[in-house]
């Protein structure tokens, strides 16, 4: 039977331009809406469209740059839930060293027919790449949210925590305690999320502390690899400066910093505080224990899928950016300055 726009529309209580875009699988439809429509088809008999039984209707992409670093999988793991319950099949695709990059992955999920796709510390995070590849999905109706990370060249929402303020937390807990030599550990300067953490960071040790804020940059800045290794890379040319304290710009980082500290005969905290960020799954159980600057994961994933189905149902969010608040959690990791608890 050759179906009626009218009858289906009527069926499913849409309009019938929405039953036409349904039809020719175009995106821009709500999950709900578009099953009413396909219940509609089966209720008065007609035959699905053939495209719409070959396209994989209803998946969404999940574009990470690892799964080492625990904090992916824990962002992960709120998308995917908060997307099964919309009623999509979340396709969890992950950038591996020497595997598919960022562009290749993009491009075999376009060619499934993702409804939409969620960017997490992507290219669009890198102030050197070249923005225009998100240009490209708007050319091809493909509704993407970028995670961690800003760009005023990409019309698309941006999800994001304050890492000026994680910063702030960090340096402020630090002076609370007496340390006036604190150092900062973080990844490479071209990526959004490291220079505002830099921005905070220097911000809160002028303030606090008076310091110039060309000095803190220079010397009280470290840059290297979030990973393990960079973290203890990091920390020790941070030791080998006198700070008596270090913030860390990934937990993983932290870990390597109390590694650094602990080579070098060196109690974490009674001789070296150590600072994480991200609050990462298990932290809470190393030894010890990890203070450090919760990242909003389960508010920033409702978040980031919450507006990427705005964006597929037609409704757009502003193309700007949400900004979540961490917060600090003290564990075992800080303690008074050595110099505070010297005095008489």
């Amino acid at each position: 039977m050759t179906a009626r726009l009218a009858d289906i529309a009527a069926q499913a209580g849409v309009s019938e331009a929405t039953v036409s875009r349904v039809l020719n699988g175009k995106p821009g439809v709500a999950a709900a809406t578009r099953q009413s429509v396909l219940a509609a088809l089966d209720v008065l008999g007609y035959e699905r469209p053939v495209r719409l039984r070959q396209r994989s209707a209803g998946l969404v992409g999940l574009i990470t740059p690892e799964l080492e670093n625990p904090i992916f999988p824990a962002l992960a793991q709120v998308v995917v839930q908060a997307l099964t319950r919309q009623g999509y099949t979340p396709v969890l695709a992950t950038q591996t060293p020497g595997g598919s990059t960022e562009d290749e992955l993009t491009e075999m999920l376009v060619d499934r027919g993702v409804s939409g796709i969620i960017y997490v510390s992507g290219l669009h995070a890198d102030t050197t790449a070249d923005t225009r590849r998100y240009e490209r999905l708007h050319t091809q109706d493909v509704p993407f949210v970028l995670v961690d990370g800003f760009s005023p060249a990409i019309a698309a929402p941006f999800i994001s925590p304050d890492d000026r303020a994680a910063a702030r937390l960090a340096v402020t807990h630090l002076v609370s305690l007496g340390h006036t030599r604190i150092g900062l550990a973080l990844g490479p300067h071209r990526f959004v999320p490291v220079q505002r953490k830099i921005e905070g960071f220097v911000a809160a040790m002028a303030e606090l502390l008076a310091l110039p804020s060309a000095d803190v940059e220079r010397d009280l800045v470290q840059h290297s690899l979030y990973t393990l290794e960079g973290g203890q890379a990091a920390a020790s040319a941070l030791l080998d400066r006198e700070c008596t304290a270090v913030v860390c710009a990934s937990d993983m980082m932290a870990l390597g910093a109390v590694r650094a500290a602990r080579g070098r005969g060196l109690k974490v905290p009674a001789d070296v505080s150590v600072v994480g960020f991200d609050d990462s799954p298990l932290i809470a159980f190393t030894d010890p224990p990890l203070t450090t600057i919760r990242k909003p994961v389960h508010a920033m994933g409702q978040a980031a899928v919450n507006t990427l189905l705005e964006e597929m149902a037609g409704t757009p969010a502003p193309h700007s950016e949400f900004v979540f608040m961490p917060e600090l959690v003290v564990r075992g990791s800080t303690a008074s300055s050595p110099g505070v608890r010297s005095r008489p």
